[in-house]
């Protein structure tokens, strides 16, 4: 269980047969969180581009950290918020995790977390650049491509050419858990 809320693990322990939760929380691709109500769900999916299918960009900061503190990967790679005893499924537009540069040239997950030992660089047909750590696999904030540029030409990342539809397969994560649950 990680590094999850104490009071989360309790009501876990507590409540243990809540219904999983799919559809009602996204990441896009600058680490900001998105709540899709019935009405953005009937949009479109996530990445559709459908006017209204992202939904409510999450600005509440506390909200934010908390979902973040309680954010961890199951077994099948579908990423997940832990809200008290239910967990809710999050639809990823293209990683679990969103890097940011530091600075220092440390990197970090959005969710404020460090992201361990850079072990792979990929970057994908539409130009982004992605980052393999001990944690996971994260997309570089658009902001920070600049830094990113730098650690590329100073030997620091040597980025390997993919194509994004691969990535998920590779790396172990679903983009949507709710149209995996639907295919079984």
């Amino acid at each position: 269980m990680g590094r999850m809320d104490e009071i989360v693990k309790q009501a876990m322990r507590r409540w243990p047969n809540v219904p999983h939760c799919f559809g009602w929380l996204a990441l896009d691709a600058r680490g900001d969180w998105w709540m899709r109500d019935a009405r953005a769900q009937a949009c479109g999916s996530f990445t559709s581009g459908a006017s209204g299918a992202k939904g409510a960009r999450l600005q509440h900061e506390g909200l934010r950290r908390f979902i973040e503190r309680n954010y961890l990967p199951d077994e099948r790679g579908r990423w997940f918020f832990q809200n008290g005893p239910q967990r809710v499924f999050v639809e990823l537009e293209a990683a679990p995790l969103v890097w940011r540069i530091l600075p220092s040239g440390e990197v970090q997950g959005h969710d404020w977390q460090p992201a361990g030992e850079i072990d792979g660089a990929f970057l994908d047909e539409h130009g982004r650049l992605f980052l393999h750590s001990t944690r996971a696999l994260g997309l570089v904030h658009s902001q920070d491509m600049l830094a990113a540029a730098d650690a590329v030409e100073a030997g620091r990342w040597q980025p390997e050419e993919v194509r994004f539809a691969d990535l998920p397969k590779r790396f172990g994560f679903v983009l949507s858990p709710e149209a995996a649950q639907q295919d079984n």
